[in-house]
This record gives structure tokens, C-alpha cells and sequence, in this order.
């Protein structure tokens, strides 16, 4: 080979490697923060802090993890409300303040007077596949339902939150939306607030719930056994916050289920906003729920 296609030769392969290192940048850009920027906070905006912390699950019987997102301010001196945030499938907790910016949403509402300080911890419900489908729910795939209540209890554990049911709220996206309003009217006991965002509530037989009697599935189908929850939520009271995007092919049964979560008694509040089955979506309505959450904390 001569010297010029030498050359010639060694600037392709390089710019082969630029080109193969940019594709490979920005796909892993993609897929951490879905094509928004990175979280940052406004110029003078004090941020808060994201923790990752472990413990045993009795439910799982293994060591898991959570991420806890500490207010600006934060002091282990003084006890916090709690929102716990479930992911979708497929998901990663991390998603909540990388891609929908529940961080920085709290931090320029603490920062403007907006919202009280409180503490949000994102679950880790995934199981080791590419779309941890688990729905949340106890199966014979695992005891996810549970795993939220474990996770509960270690929280409460290890920081300094209020631990009374007025003080907790639950939300998520898609399937975890399905898990929020499961884990909370499955557990009355446990969270007074809930958020579903883009949700549904219906259990089919496919997925997690493959294997599983009709019974199984109706004990979690929330649609199916809310009006049996009437008395339970007069005397245990539900804040719920419905919202779906207007081109969701699952739009109606948001509109059903608020309609039904009303007449068994609990507070609603339900929205469609412009959007589809989307973090563009749930990003923009982050500040609507964490807003939601704070009014019905009791503080």
C-alpha cells in the first residue's frame, strides 16, 4: 500500500471511530434522558440530593435498592411527607429524575415557595428482564405488591418521615400507575394520596398475571372492586389525581374509572391534557403532582 492510501486509509478508519463514538453517545443519551437535557436547576435554585440506598426484601428474599431524592435544605433533624414514585415496564426508577425532572420540579417549588419540603422515593420493581412486567402485583412471578410495602417500611426505617398514611402519596406511569392505585386501595392503611398517570385498571390474563384465576385477576382489577371499597373510604378518605394525553388509545378508561373511584367515595380530581402515552407528558404534568401531593399532605 502506498504512503498517500495509507493515509488516506488511517483518516477513514478515524473518522469511522468519531462517527461510531457519536452514534454510540447519543444513544446512550437517548437512552437515559429520552431526548430532553440533562436535569439542572436554575441559576440560584438550591438543589436537593439523590441517594441510593439498599435493604432486604422479606417478600423477594434478597437485598434490593431505592433512590431517595432529599429536598434543598434537607436535615435528618425534622420529618417529611413521602411521594413514592412506581415505574412503568419498561422502566428504571431513575427515569423519574432524569427524564420526567422530579428533582428539579422540587427543588424550584421548594426554592419559590410553591411546596413544603418532602421526600420522593423512587421503587426499583424490576425483576432482571428487559420489561420487567411484574404489574406490581403479588403473582407467581413475585411479590411486587409487597415489595412496595417492604420498601415502605425501610424508608421509614432509615430517614426521618412521617409515618401516618395522611403523610404518604403514590403515583406512576402506565403500568405503574396500575401499581399506584392497586398498592393503594389494596392497602387503605398505608396512603391517603394517589396519582395515575396514563393508567389502567384492568388486569388481563397475559404478562404477570399469566397463570393466575379470574379471581386473581379481579382481586386486581381496580375497576372491578372499587365499589366495593365504599364504606372503607368514607372512613379511610382517598385524594386521587387522574390524567391521561387526549390521543391515548386508553383515554376511556381513565374517564370510567374516575367516574367510578368518585361514586365509591374518594376525592378525585381527573384531567386529559394535550399529549399522548408519553414521558413528554409525564414530564410536563410533574409540577401538577407533586402540587397535588403537597395540598393533601398533612402538615
Amino acid at each position: 500500500m502506498s504512503h498517500r492510501r495509507l493515509i488516506a486509509a488511517v483518516i477513514a478508519l478515524a473518522w469511522l471511530g468519531v462517527g461510531l463514538y457519536g452514534v454510540a453517545s447519543y444513544g446512550h443519551s437517548y437512552y437515559v434522558y429520552r431526548g430532553f437535557d440533562p436535569p439542572q436547576d436554575p441559576p440560584h435554585v438550591a438543589g436537593g440530593r439523590l441517594v441510593s440506598a439498599g435493604f432486604y426484601s422479606p417478600a423477594l428474599r434478597e437485598r434490593r435498592s431505592y433512590l431517595i431524592y432529599l429536598p434543598p435544605g434537607y436535615s435528618p433533624l425534622q420529618r417529611y411527607p413521602v411521594l413514592y414514585l412506581l415505574h412503568g415496564a419498561p422502566g428504571r426508577p431513575r427515569q423519574f429524575v432524569d427524564v420526567a425532572n422530579a428533582g428539579v420540579d422540587l427543588d424550584v417549588g421548594v426554592a419559590r415557595g410553591r411546596l413544603r419540603p418532602f421526600l420522593i422515593v423512587m421503587v426499583d420493581g424490576r425483576n432482571g428482564s428487559f420489561r420487567s412486567d411484574t404489574e406490581w402485583a403479588d403473582t407467581p412471578q413475585g411479590r411486587y405488591e409487597s415489595l412496595v410495602l417492604d420498601t415502605v417500611r425501610a424508608v421509614d426505617a432509615r430517614w426521618p418521615t412521617l409515618q401516618d398514611r395522611a403523610d404518604r402519596a403514590i403515583a406512576g406511569n402506565s403500568e405503574g400507575a396500575f401499581g399506584a392505585m392497586n398498592v393503594t386501595l389494596r392497602h387503605l392503611d398505608v396512603f391517603s394520596i394517589v396519582s395515575s398517570w396514563s393508567g389502567y385498571f384492568r388486569a388481563d390474563s397475559g404478562g404477570a398475571f399469566a397463570h393466575t384465576t379470574a379471581a386473581q385477576r379481579r382481586a386486581y382489577s381496580p375497576a372491578d372492586y372499587v365499589a366495593s371499597l365504599a364504606g372503607r373510604l368514607r372512613r379511610l378518605p382517598v385524594h386521587a389525581f387522574l390524567y391521561v394525553g387526549m390521543v391515548d388509545p386508553d383515554r376511556g378508561l381513565s374517564t370510567s374509572f374516575a367516574g367510578q373511584l368518585r361514586a365509591a367515595g374518594a376525592d378525585v380530581r381527573y384531567a386529559e391534557y394535550p399529549g399522548r402515552h408519553s414521558w413528554r407528558l409525564w414530564r410536563d404534568e410533574m409540577p401538577r403532582v407533586q402540587a397535588f401531593a403537597d395540598r393533601w399532605f398533612r402538615r
